[in-house]
This record gives C-alpha cells, structure tokens and sequence, in this order.
C-alpha cells in the first residue's frame, strides 16, 4: 500500500507531495482509498462533504468504532503526515483478520477532506464541516490563490457542493474514532518509545497581518520619504521570534504576499500570516497580543497602516480523558510489560481534535526520529510504523471486538 501510494502528487524536484484539495493528485488519492476498500470487501461511501469512508458491518447501526485520517498534504510536505494514518487503518484491519478477530460493533475507515487547508487557507475543511464548525455560507466564500471557490473546485472534482454541511447524523452513529499520525516532534525519540497516546491539542490560529504603504520607485525614493510596509513587516517577523521565545510558545510567519512585487519597486502591500500555538490558551493570547503590539508600534513608526484578522483559530482540546485511559489500558496489557505508554500533547490540529467536541476521539503518535514534518525530510522507520500498526489493530480490538 504505501508503495503504491509513495508516487502520487511528488514533485520530481523537491520530493516533496502536492496533495492539495481538489485536484489531480488529491484525486489520485481518492481512488487508491476506493480501490483499498473494495478490495477488501469494505462498503465504500463519500459522504456530503467529500470525505470517504470504508465499512465493515452496517454504518447504519450505530456505536461505530472509526478509525483514518487524512491523504491531503502541505506544499511539498512529507509522505507520513496523514498517509500513514490511513494505510495503518487497513493494515490494521488486514491484522485483525488474520487474528481472526470477531467484530461486535461496525468499523470504518475513513480519509478527511482537506486537512492541511493549503489551498483554501482553513485546516480541516471537511471535518470542520461535518461537525458544523464551518457553515455552508462560510464554506463557500472560500477561494484559492487563483481566485477558485471551494463550491467551483469540488464541482471541478466531480462532487455536488450543494450538499455540503452539517451532518449530526453520521456523528451520532459514532461511538470512537481514533486517529493514528506520525508524532510532528520529537518527544518519543526522546522516551525511546515506538508509540504514544495523545494528550491535548495545543489552542492554535491563523492570523493575516496587512501592511499597508506606498509604492514607489526603488531607485528614485529618498528613504526618509519612504512608506515602506517591508519594513515593518520584518519588524514585526522577529517581534513574533521574541514573543514566543519569551512565552514558551511558538510563532511563525510562514506565508508573505507582497505587491507589485517588483523587484525595484517599493511595495505598496506586505500581507503576511502568522500562525502561533502555545499550551494554553493564556500564553497564546499574551503571544499574539504582544505580537499585533509590536507590529502596531512598528507601522506608526513608518506611516504604515495596519489590518490584523484572525482568519482561523482552533482552542485547546483535550481528548476524552476515559478513552484516552482505555487506550493506555488495551496497549499496556498488549505489550505484556506492564508499562505504561507514553502520554504526550502536540501544537499540531489534526481531525480528531475538531471532531472531539461531537464524539469522544483520541490520537496513537508513531515516533519521528528527526522531529521533521511538513517537508520532503519527514520519517518514521519502518519498525516503527509496524508497531503503529500493531497498536492500533490491538486498540481497535479492544474497542470493537468484545
């Protein structure tokens, strides 16, 4: 599976994946889940909002034990950040039957629309609409770089946006879902731990700085006579480094739109995104305050206008404490060793913690040696994902099979 999954969406340059929603590779995508779950005999469906699902036993019958993730990636962003969630969701469920385990509640598979947002500029997209956490309306005033709605691209893609929306019913037949993702840090490396439990979600968002000054000629212009937004936008870039530092938390301008952008131009608009995530929801506030603070002062200083909008944000979530003990409790006695598995908590989003408000959800991290993701370096051993695989096949045993 992975090997015929690895190829789809690279670029032959930087190695790295372009998944992003709604477009040939994430296409490619869509039918590899298709085929994997007809393979196997799976009842397969796409539901409202374009996530698929693959079951076994009826989807109908409630108390449904879910398992996946997402096979959306980031612009050139590595092959296991969401991927390898969803093919250790059918490897575990090949190592299930090969148990010859009995299944007493359904289970399904599935493969969450959109979750890295690269396109759209919202994560979790077809979560988010699932849960009623993004509106029809909302959802469709969505456009990419090129001015593309969502409605425009999902019709591109062969599905019908019109249905698009809440869907309370599906939730309700959920009894678990839990989510397996390679860990986006290092903290197993550290425990020498194969496997972890999710904790908690960091509380992370996105916000848009617009610098607003005046173009001119790059050449000609005095710089005292100058209003240059570059100027206060790199400002406030090392404004974001101090801040977080200071706080223990993590702040990023990580996306920058500049025009004219012209080479010998002064820019007349410096748009850049910052995301930032902390351990609680206090010192995100006190870090991006401090931030839009700074950036303020900075722009007064150059006669630079200054727009900040939140364009998304996602509070802490805390898995279900009960759930998450239940996975702690399957793992220990599987292993046999009577040791507890590592419980850790990530500033990554991920779909289950957008779902956790609606169904008790929880997360298995496989350790990242490097700590690297989202880039062509990510990685996980082989021996590793293996051990993913076999826990989440004992965990879904556990909460399927009794």
């Amino acid at each position: 599976m992975w090997a015929d999954l690895a190829p789809i969406g690279r670029d032959p340059d930087s190695h790295g994946y372009r998944r992003s929603a709604w477009t040939g590779a994430d296409a490619d995508c869509r039918t590899w889940f298709q085929e994997q779950a007809e393979t196997r005999g799976l009842t397969y469906e796409t539901d409202r909002n374009g996530n698929q699902w693959a079951w076994l036993g009826d989807p109908t019958a409630g108390d449904a034990v879910v398992t996946g993730s997402h096979l959306d990636s980031v612009p050139d962003g590595g092959a296991f950040d969401g991927p390898l969630g969803v093919v250790s969701s059918f490897a575990a469920l090949d190592e299930l039957s090969a148990r010859g385990a009995t299944f007493t509640k359904p289970l399904a598979i599935t493969n969450f629309g959109d979750e890295e947002g690269a396109r759209f500029g919202l994560a979790c997209v077809g979560s988010r609409l699932t849960a009623g956490k993004l509106t029809r309306e909302a959802a469709y005033e969505l456009r990419d770089a090129d001015g593309v709605s969502l409605p425009e691209a999902m019709e591109a893609a062969g599905y019908d946006p019109s249905t698009i929306g809440a869907d309370p019913e599906r939730l309700a037949r959920i009894g678990a879902f839990v989510e397996l993702h390679v860990e986006q840090g290092r903290a197993l490396d550290l425990s020498g731990d194969a496997v972890g439990i999710a904790s908690a979600i960091w509380p992370h968002g996105r916000w848009r700085f617009d610098f607003r000054g005046e173009a001119n000629h790059a050449g000609t212009t005095r710089l005292v006579d100058r209003r240059d937004p570059m100027l206060s936008y790199a400002e406030t870039v090392l404004a974001a480094r101090r801040e977080a530092e200071l706080a223990g938390a993590v702040a990023t301008f990580g996306k920058i739109a500049v025009e004219p952008n012209g080479v010998n131009a002064i820019p007349s608009l410096v748009r850049g995104w910052l995301d930032s995530r902390a351990a609680d929801q206090d010192t995100l506030d006190t870090v991006v305050t401090a931030i839009e603070k700074a950036a303020r002062e900075y722009a007064d200083r150059h006669g630079i206008d200054l727009d900040v909008v939140r364009e998304s944000f996602t509070p802490v979530v805390e898995f279900e404490h009960a759930l998450r003990d239940e996975l702690g409790t399957i793992l220990r006695e599987h292993t046999g060793q009577g040791r507890d598995i590592p419980v850790l908590g990530t500033g990554a989003g991920h779909d289950a913690g957008i779902l956790s408000e609606s169904i008790p959800t929880a997360m298995l991290f496989v350790r990242n040696p490097t700590g690297v993701s989202h880039s062509p370096a990510e990685y996980a051993a082989e021996d590793d994902c293996l051990a993913g695989v076999r826990a989440l096949a004992d965990v879904l045993e556990g909460l399927a099979c009794r």
